[in-house]
């Protein structure tokens, strides 16, 4: 019996990572992220699925430490001067922007005709947006460090920070509250958190740091790894023990951290049991999607679904535009926070265990938070498809027009700054155009004047001073920009002598067969200067040294050139057997010295 419990156990640890495994990449493939992957895997294997899970609370419990080592991965990253100067964001828009949800969203209670006791808790459960989903969405999008990112951060922070005012709340509506036992209940509620949190930061500013230098020096990785997990859990355990969030005091001990020499060795650590356990987070929020109940009052559910959904990113909009954000960063935000989160499980079951509210609005609100979230990812691949661009912030550019100059560079990325040095030294006047307008400023700063254009149009080419220049040196990092320049130029402005950077082999043998007078491979030059130099580290003698880097490159341009040839040959052919006229081809001019009269056989063709 033992052994096949164990067997029955195992199968469900299997399942749990197989349906992981499966949805999530199909998911991704289709464009609607890891997290809609996640859930729906949970609602398959689910009780209302396959029915290899009977009871997924329990699986939740543990899931939950997921977000909790999220949150302290979060935190590694706030310094506390950072999180300091996000202040204003996290007390002034995150203040703004709960109260006005909790009283909108109440509202939509009211007028779904349930009491105003009912109306508020349900408010305030999808009022808590789901850390979870929004910071994983913010991660695979790069937003998380960007100011926007930074927004909602705070924002989730401050939710965060509200869980146990709510049960407290929550505790005081119930009908089970004794007035006379609350006031000694409630000073000492606040003692033990009180003692908690300063705990927690004595031990992050005493503790830790000496704690895992003594480990380093012992060099035991898995002792190091077992630490990391010590301190996430125990920071986790002390504050629940303090009637506060786990997640906040994984946060908390994450920005104590954060200035530590050791602080890169704990995210590594963390990581990998991050990631499990957030994806079996999402799994059980799938599970937890309880289809009778669905089906029982599917008007009901999905009706409140779309109306707590709507008001709610109404109101966030609201709120966003109000202080300033523009109107694609306010609908972004709208729309990425528009769900109940994961406290709201927590929440509900308290105002059911207190008799706030019953066991079918319990399940109908628990459902509703889940279909949210479950919507979310959708929403925002709907948005991100079809939804508005930003407007690009044009504040301290100018845009191209009337340039002049003895050459034009276009695109002005890490390549173009190197490139355009010794020009600018030797005194020639050069006219810079980018599309990039942070790398604009970023120029400013250190002196460069470089104006707004995209090259590829034929317009901005003749106001950047195309006409009258002497070269124009394509520096853009797009291969496919750059053909479209070269093409333009050739044709329009013969008069220029026509430099182009090359992505790599193949753009390389496009570019000669647009005659172009020079290209470099961006990455072969710097390679070879690489390998000559390690031949040099390692005892060969410098001139043997530069010797075999000649040769290399003799060899590579010989390569190159048969491709060439080789391709115009075929060319060729192929218009003699359709009885074409061949049109004549003058071959380029490209860097390198002549060819020898060896013969080397062709054996790359891609790469640098």
């Amino acid at each position: 019996m033992a052994a096949e419990a164990q067997s029955h156990e195992l199968v469900r640890v299997v399942a749990l990572l197989a349906a992981g495994v499966v949805a999530v990449p199909v998911f991704k493939r289709l464009g609607l992220g890891s997290v809609l992957g996640y859930l729906a895997a949970g609602l398959a294997i689910g009780p209302f699925g396959l029915k290899l899970f009977a009871d997924p609370q329990a699986i939740l419990h543990v899931a939950e430490l997921g977000v909790v080592m999220f949150l302290f991965v979060i935190g590694l990253e706030m310094r506390p001067t950072h999180l300091w100067s996000l202040r204003r964001q996290i007390f002034g828009l995150g203040t703004l922007q709960i109260g006005a949800c909790t009283a909108t969203l109440t509202a939509v209670g009211l007028a779904f005709g349930f009491p105003l006791p009912v109306s508020f808790i349900g408010a305030a459960g999808f009022m808590l947006t789901s850390t979870a989903i929004v910071m994983q969405l913010l991660g695979e999008r790069g937003d998380l460090a960007l100011p926007r990112g930074q927004k909602i951060v705070s924002v989730l922070l401050f939710e965060d920070l509200l869980v146990v005012p709510l049960l407290a709340l929550v505790a005081f509506m119930s009908p089970q509250h004794a007035a006379a036992e609350g006031g000694g209940i409630h000073w000492a509620s606040i003692g033990i958190a009180v003692a908690s949190l300063a705990g927690l930061v004595a031990a992050g500013l005493w503790l830790l740091n000496p704690m895992f230098r003594m480990l380093a020096e012992a060099r035991a990785r898995e002792v190091m790894t077992a630490a990391a997990l010590l301190v996430v859990l125990g920071a986790a355990l002390l504050m629940e023990v303090g009637g506060l969030s786990m997640a906040m005091g994984a946060f908390l001990a994450g920005v104590l951290l954060s200035e530590s020499t050791f602080r890169h060795q704990l995210e590594a650590d963390i990581e990998p049991f991050r990631g499990i356990l957030l994806g079996l987070f999402f799994l059980s929020v799938g599970m937890a999607l309880d289809l009778a109940v669905v089906a029982r009052n599917a008007t009901l559910i999905v009706a409140g679904v779309l109306a707590l959904m709507s008001v709610k990113a109404v109101t966030i909009y609201a709120v966003a535009r109000l202080l300033r954000s523009t109107h694609a960063e306010a609908l972004d935000r709208a729309v990425l926070m528009a769900q109940g989160g994961e406290f709201a499980f927590v929440l509900f079951a308290a105002a059911h265990a207190g008799e706030v509210i019953d066991a079918d609005v319990n399940a109908n609100l628990t459902a509703i938070v889940v279909l949210s979230m479950a919507l979310t990812p959708l929403a925002v691949t709907a948005l991100k498809r079809f939804g508005p661009r930003e407007a690009v912030s044009m504040d301290g550019i100018d845009q191209a027009d009337g340039l002049t100059g003895t050459a034009l560079m276009i695109g002005f990325g890490r390549f173009g700054q190197v490139a355009s040095q010794a020009l600018l030294a030797r005194g020639i006047e050069v006219a810079i155009i980018d599309s990039d307008t942070e790398m604009i400023r970023s120029a400013a700063d250190f002196g460069f004047k470089v104006y707004y254009g995209d090259g590829t149009r034929l317009d901005v080419l003749q106001a950047s001073g195309a006409r009258t220049a002497q070269a124009i040196l394509v520096c853009v990092d797009d291969r496919g920009a750059a053909s479209r320049i070269v093409e333009l130029v050739r044709h329009e402005f013969p008069q220029a002598r026509l430099l182009v950077r090359a992505y790599d082999r193949e753009h390389a043998l496009k570019l000669m067969e647009a005659n172009v007078d020079y290209f470099v491979r961006e990455t072969f030059e710097s390679a070879s200067h690489f390998g000559e130099r390690a031949l040099r580290l390692l005892g060969v003698g410098e001139e043997e040294a530069a010797q075999l880097a000649a040769d290399v490159r003799r060899r590579d341009l010989e390569r190159l050139e048969l491709q060439f040839t080789g391709g115009i040959k075929a060319g060729r052919d192929l218009m003699h057997s359709n009885r074409l006229k061949p049109q004549p081809l003058t071959a380029p001019q490209h860097p390198g010295q002549a060819l020898s009269a060896e013969t080397a056989e062709v054996t790359q063709t891609g790469g640098a």
